[in-house]
């Protein structure tokens, strides 16, 4: 029988497959019914050795979300917080790397949308669209309104 690995080099394992936030790192080695003081030590021995790193793994994650296409701010957050960053990490890494005024990411959101419809253009859909995408008020009604202008046009 192998013996059970200690929590620390769980951790790291777990670490190997993807950036984990010691929130979500932690969760998980409790489940694995490690000691609570013992899966402390090997989360803070992990952070001195800089392996976990809260803004860094929140920084990649918002990276990462926004290289696959346009995501508004609202919808980012409430990823980074589902996933366990701390708030202060989550604010640092929305304010380097998520522009305030999302009107430009939500057009080409609400252009990519168009192309795959081909033309289709039902506002109260792109709306639905954009919201999910995590978009503001502003930039999505701002978008509901130039499909409406833009439609009058070709009428």
């Amino acid at each position: 029988m192998t013996e059970r690995p200690s929590p620390y080099a769980k951790a790291v394992s777990l670490l190997g497959r993807r950036a984990h936030f010691r929130a979500e790192l932690r969760a998980k080695l409790l489940a694995r019914s490690y000691a609570e003081a013992e899966v402390d030590e090997a989360l803070d021995r992990l952070a001195r050795d800089r392996y976990l790193d809260d803004e860094r793994t929140a920084r990649e994650l918002v990276a990462a979300k926004l290289a696959r296409g346009p995501v508004g701010r609202r919808r980012l957050a409430a990823e980074l917080v589902r996933k366990g960053a701390p708030a202060e990490a989550a604010a640092a890494a929305l304010d380097d790397l998520v522009p305030d005024d999302d009107r430009a990411a939500a057009r080409e959101a609400a252009e990519s949308w168009l192309r795959r419809r081909r033309g289709t253009s039902d506002p109260a859909a792109l709306a639905r669209h954009l919201e999910r995408r995590g978009f503001t008020s502003k930039a999505i009604w701002g978008e509901v309104e130039r499909l409406g202008s833009s439609s009058e046009g070709a009428e």
